[in-house]
């Protein structure tokens, strides 16, 4: 798709040809639900329950730094969803989840290269940038440079 390009068009083209790849590639990844642990592994019920468990625990101690992250630095989102990616490794409920919301951020992205909320989004920028522009203005006009503290006097 030419992001570059205010064609109304093209958004809706690459969308359905987006719906008609991932719904092709769906179909096979169907097939692919469930465990992926190595076949030794899921021949043997106590070895399997063990290497759920033992995915389970790392996935959601990589979830819970995750959302730790939230509030403090670092990427936060990134390693909640690095978290859910080891789950689905396998479980079918987090493979859902993932599957969910990689359509719903397909879906986001689509919409974000509309021309329309471009043109929407760049207009709302600058007059906020105005905004502040004259606000840093009036305040220069009133107080100058000088900060509103008085360091001095302390």
């Amino acid at each position: 798709m030419n992001t570059g390009s205010d064609e109304p068009g093209e958004v809706a083209v690459a969308a359905d040809r987006a719906k008609t790849d991932r719904a092709e590639g769906e179909q096979g990844a169907e097939q692919r639900l469930g465990s992926r642990a190595p076949e030794f592994i899921k021949a043997r019920r106590v070895l399997h329950l063990s290497w759920q468990v033992g995915v389970f625990v790392l996935g959601l101690a990589v979830v819970v730094a995750g959302i730790i992250m939230l509030p403090l630095p670092g990427p936060g989102w990134v390693v909640i969803f690095g978290g859910m990616a080891i789950w689905a490794t396998e479980f079918v409920w987090a493979q859902l989840v993932l599957r969910w919301t990689k359509r719903k951020v397909t879906e986001a992205a689509q919409r974000a290269l509309d021309p329309k909320v471009r043109r929407r989004n760049i207009t709302l920028t600058v007059i906020g940038l105005v905004i502040i522009g004259v606000l840093v203005g009036i305040y220069l006009w009133k107080f100058g440079v000088v900060m509103p503290w008085k360091i001095k006097d302390q």
